[in-house]
């Protein structure tokens, strides 16, 4: 299998992270098994952001939100990136597709329909947890 290089958005790195089962969880383990992750500062301080939600206490432990944020930062390849031009509706989201073109990922997996309906970017593949599932299985 060869080894991709995929930009995962922060509502499914916390999907997968919040419950083992299901398409986001099935997928980061493919994923970190067999793939690069790929990170820029803003992408990963989102998700440092996002995680710490009060709302998420009763489903992950802090200790546990710790690890993962120190094992994501440990594999993955870091791309630096600068302001990112506009893409899609959602400023927030251009970060991820500015991030994805700029470390030629194979694809940028979502499942925000901002990133999801942006418009076509050449060299940009936007897809949903289980179309990269589905693509990375095979």
């Amino acid at each position: 299998m060869t080894s991709l290089k995929l930009v995962i958005d922060t509502n499914i790195l916390i999907s997968a992270a919040l419950s083992a089962q299901g398409a986001p969880a099935k997928l980061m383990r493919l994923a970190l098994a067999h793939h690069r992750l790929v990170f820029s500062q803003a992408t990963l301080s989102e998700l440092r952001t996002r995680i710490y939600h009060p709302k998420f206490d009763r489903y992950i432990s802090l200790e546990n939100r710790e690890r993962l944020l120190h094992d994501f930062s440990a594999c993955a390849l870091w791309v630096d990136v600068s302001e990112p031009a506009v893409y899609c509706r959602d400023r927030d989201d251009d970060h991820f597709i500015e991030l994805a073109l700029k470390a030629q990922a194979h694809y940028l997996v979502s499942g925000d329909k901002d990133l999801l309906e942006a418009p076509l970017i050449e060299g940009l593949r936007v897809v949903s947890a289980h179309q990269a599932l589905d693509a990375l299985s095979h």
